[in-house]
């Protein structure tokens, strides 16, 4: 049985070819042509439908081949909305959401994406990203230092295997296991890196070129995949250099994250303070520390670094929070003293799912061009979503590699290095051109292990800047346009915030633009978003979040036909550039683009203007498939205006203006640059949780519950609340102002009881910081279950017995009526005894409605797929199925067909009767 609300539809009918695998709860195989609805109004497209078992209706996708273990949440979206994260089957190819109050007619436009990448479709290029051609950015110049070079360190390797630990919402224990390699005979203490590895499959079978799973522990005949293997070559690089490195296992967490609500991030963040618990525990007691542990130099963690790829990203962003703002113990795998200071991160191609970065400890972001995992290049948002939140002193930059994959930073995900099977994440199809910019052997691609000494390269930077505080490095990472010559031949490019950036020309918070276009990042308008939904190719800058709409998120939108109109932006009130070199603006332009060129000028409160200089910016090599959009950041010296006689403690307003014939931009914000690297202190700020509270509806009378928010923490911020509604998934949102022990962010939840049997309901909120704050568990609400008995639904002859013309009836009923509409799959099956009604003995459209299906080749009724899915309206008791036979003029025996009810894999179910159908010649 399967239920929803006010549903309009009254009978679909799922087609399916029915010869899946025995005893896999995946076995349905819908056909090619889809779902439709009995009026085919509305019609799925091809590889969905709506099913489920019995009390809970689930709207299914299944991929034409295996959609491999990754990184990226799989989303199912109607119209471009989020309507949620289906859960998926063993076999990788099925993926089933609970539709709970969504109605079939919001089932319109149905999309799979991950990371805002199509899995249901081919990228779109039909707006032209072929009619340029990619062109490889120009080489920038060497960097005085190198961080790509070894060391002068020899280095011990070896493991430690712990006991596992158990953590909150994960029912099967998690490894701690992990590898060490450390510089030897180094003196004193060394900093200490630790490695996350991100989601991939977990065990492999050897031998087996793709029996791969993610089980855990592995079944019998099956090994782990050493994920945290895969950095050993970053690991002996800082090892050389004098760094202390351990990568760590999280195995046991990517088996099971895909039924956290935060897909494991305190759960990752818990596994890597474990790690960094024992790590203090053998730097106080070295005798009780594993044997590479005591052979390695003594680790000093006041110098830590956390390096995590992909979801592993997001996981040591959340460890540097909780280490700063610790999390509600009942949500925490880890409670302990924090004591160790983490200076900064790396994150590789890494997941933000809450776009919580951690404001106040400095970060690297690897963005690879070639994504086919988190293609979206969400992590940007490491850098964007820092602006504005906190004291801005710590480094953010963002560092886009041209070429790069996702996996292949991680050898145990690369094809030839792998133990297990892997494969290269940007994959090809062959039916499609070859991608002109991805495609293995494109001038614009890197080779795996160009790719991984690059990365290697930029950790080696990251670790030099934060732990050991070598500022020459900075130029790699700051948007200064220097290279580190190990590298090559990558392209590489930065952009920053922070640091010792002043000012800040931001199109948020009140700022006002002429000339130009002030756009929002997120909204299902084309008129307001940044970029229109045809656009070939995505914006890093512009990753979707919880709601389609969203505010506080927005950029300067330049689009000229002739030069010389200048484009304004004026903030809220004037800004201060004093201390400032340069002013460094962060502009992106369509990629595969050349020369587009603009004047910069700035203006003080007094009137007084100076030309600053000009600026030219090409795009970046990009397709339909890549997220090339993504600001290059630009400057300009300030002297200009010193001579001018500006006023650079109070700059009104800036102006860009286009000196190229025709063009488009977008500007993200420009900042007083100055060299060197600030100190950083983290600010004391409150904390927001989002928790969840299950309740039942009851049978009479109305209740209030309320969403479980936590605050903790000290001081006071603001956030900004978004309440979602259940039933569509439009959201509401205000500002909000946070005090820990404060009741500030208040969403009542009514809840009316009955005694009809319903759907569960979900009364959700999302949670985003917007100035001195920092948020945790982003999402929640009050989920409330139905607690009223399925009606119990029969199948029953009215008209069974028919002459060649007539028409077979069959009742579909229900006990009692119930408010939600009721969906019960019938199937056609093949006849045991006597002669089968064929295709041609029924109506032709009929066939084709029910099953898309046509009456040639004759074959039995049973061959042509007929699997059912009838609806039951609310306050009904009951719906018929028909099937319309045709006359003809061939003497011929009476006819049958057999007609049951199925589960979900449209197999009959035990117990039930199977009806039959006769048709005679004659009556």
């Amino acid at each position: 049985m399967i239920r929803a609300r006010r549903i309009c539809v009254t009978a679909v009918a799922v087609l399916a070819a029915l010869a899946g695998s025995p005893g896999l709860a995946q076995a349905e195989q819908p056909r090619e042509s889809g779902l439709l609805s009995a009026t085919d109004d509305n019609p799925l497209p091809p590889g969905w439908r709506i099913g489920g078992e019995v009390g809970a209706r689930e709207l299914v996708w299944r991929a034409p081949k295996a959609v491999p273990m990754g990184d990226a949440r799989v989303e199912f979206r109607t119209g471009g909305r989020l309507l949620g994260l289906p859960k998926p089957a063993k076999d990788g190819r099925t993926f089933r959401l609970a539709l709970d109050e969504t109605r079939p007619e919001q089932l319109r436009d149905l999309q799979v994406t991950a990371a805002g990448r199509r899995l249901d479709a081919a990228a779109d290029d039909t707006h032209g990203s072929g009619s340029r051609v990619p062109r490889m950015p120009a080489q920038a110049p060497a960097n005085g230092v190198d961080p790509g070079k070894p060391g002068s360190y020899r280095t011990v390797t070896g493991k430690y295997d712990l006991d596992p630990v158990r953590l909150p919402g994960f029912d099967t224990p998690v490894e701690m296991t992990a590898e060490v390699v450390a510089p030897k005979g180094a003196t004193g203490s060394r900093p200490l890196a630790l490695f996350l590895h991100g989601r991939h499959f977990t065990c492999y079978k050897p031998g087996s070129e793709d029996d791969v799973t993610g089980d855990w522990p592995c079944a019998g005949g099956y090994k782990p995949i050493p994920s945290h293997l895969g950095y050993l070559r970053d690991q002996r690089l800082l090892a050389s250099q004098g760094y202390v490195t351990v990568s760590i296992s999280a195995n046991g967490i990517n088996a099971q994250d895909s039924e956290a609500e935060d897909a494991g991030a305190q759960a990752r963040s818990s596994l890597v303070r474990q790690h960094l618990a024992r790590w203090a525990d053998w730097t106080s007691q070295r005798s009780t520390a594993p044997a590479v542990v005591r052979q390695a130099a003594k680790a000093d963690l006041s110098h830590v670094l956390l390096v995590g790829h992909s979801r592993g990203g997001e996981g040591v962003n959340r460890a540097a929070m909780d280490s700063l703002y610790p999390p509600p113990a009942a949500e925490d795998g880890y409670q302990g003293p924090v004591r160790w200071k983490v200076r900064g991160t790396v994150l590789i191609g890494p997941t933000i799912f809450g776009q919580n970065p951690v404001a106040d400890v400095p970060s690297v972001t690897l963005l690879p061009g070639c994504d086919g995992d988190v293609s979206d290049l969400q992590g940007e948002d490491f850098v964007d979503g820092t602006r504005g939140i906190s004291r801005g002193t710590a480094l953010h930059s963002a560092v886009y590699m041209v070429g790069a994959n996702h996996n292949y930073f991680n050898s145990e995900w690369t094809p030839g290095e792998a133990v297990a099977p892997a494969e290269d994440d940007f994959r090809t199809d062959p039916e499609q051109p070859a991608d002109p910019v991805c495609t293995p052997g494109a001038a614009t691609r890197l080779t795996a292990a160009q790719q991984h000494k690059a990365g290697a390269t930029y950790i080696a930077a990251a670790a030099r800047l934060f732990l050991a505080g070598d500022d020459r490095v900075r130029p790699l990472l700051d948007g200064s346009g220097r290279r580190a010559p190990s590298a090559d031949p990558a392209r590489v490019l930065t952009h920053a915030v922070g640091g010792r950036r002043s000012g800040g020309f931001l199109p948020d918070g009140g700022a006002k633009v002429t000339g130009a276009r002030l756009c929002s990042a997120i909204d299902p308008d084309p008129a307001v978003a940044c970029l229109h939904p045809e656009t070939t190719g995505s914006s890093p800058h512009f990753a979707s979040w919880e709601t389609e709409r969203e505010t506080g998120r927005s950029a300067v939108d330049l689009k000229w036909s002739t030069p010389g109109r200048a484009a304004r932006v004026t903030p809220a009130k004037p800004l201060s550039l004093r201390g400032a070199q340069k002013l460094a603006l962060r502009v992106f332009v369509p990629p595969n683009t050349t020369g587009t060129t603009f004047d910069v000028s700035v203006t003080d409160s007094s009137n007084r203007r100076a030309k600053l200089g000009s600026v030219r910016v090409d795009g970046l090599p990009g397709s339909a498939n890549t997220a090339s959009y993504w600001a290059q950041e630009l400057r300009v010296p300030l002297s200009a205006a010193t001579r001018a006689g500006l006023d650079l403690k109070r700059v009104k307003f800036l102006e860009l203006t286009p000196r190229s014939r025709t063009g488009r931009a977008w500007l993200m914000d420009a900042w007083g640059w100055a060299p060197g690297t600030s100190a950083v202190k983290a600010a004391t700020l409150p904390r927001v949780d989002v928790g969840r509270t299950i309740v039942k509806e009851g049978d009479s009378g109305t209740r209030t519950y309320r969403i479980p928010v936590e605050v903790s923490g000290r001081g006071s911020g603001q956030v900004r609340v978004y309440v979602l509604d259940p039933d569509g998934g439009r959201a509401d949102n205000r500002l909000v102002t946070v005090r820990p022990g404060s009741d500030a962010i208040d969403v009542p939840v009514e809840v009316k009881g009955d005694t009809g049997y319903g759907d569960d309901v979900e009364h959700d909120i999302a949670v985003k910081a917007v100035r001195n704050a920092v948020v945790g568990k982003y999402r929640g609400g009050v989920t409330v279950e139905n607690d009223d008995p399925e009606p119990v639904v029969t199948l029953s002859p009215v008209a069974d017995r028919v002459t060649e013309g007539g028409t077979l009836t069959w009742r579909l009923s229900v006990d009692a009526p119930t408010a939600v509409d009721l969906y019960e799959p019938v199937r056609v099956l093949p006849v045991t005894e006597g002669t089968e009604l064929s295709t041609k003995d029924v109506d032709p459209q009929w066939l084709k409605e029910w099953s898309g299906d046509v009456p040639d080749p004759e074959r039995p009724l049973s061959d042509a797929h007929l699997w059912v899915w009838l609806n039951i309206p609310p306050g009904s008791t009951g719906v018929d199925f028909v099937v319309p036979t045709v006359r003809d003029q061939v003497a011929e025996p009476a006819e049958s067909l057999r007609l049951a009810l199925t589960d979900r894999n449209a197999e009959p179910l035990p117990g039930r009767p199977v009806l039959t159908g006769t048709v005679l010649d004659k009556p």
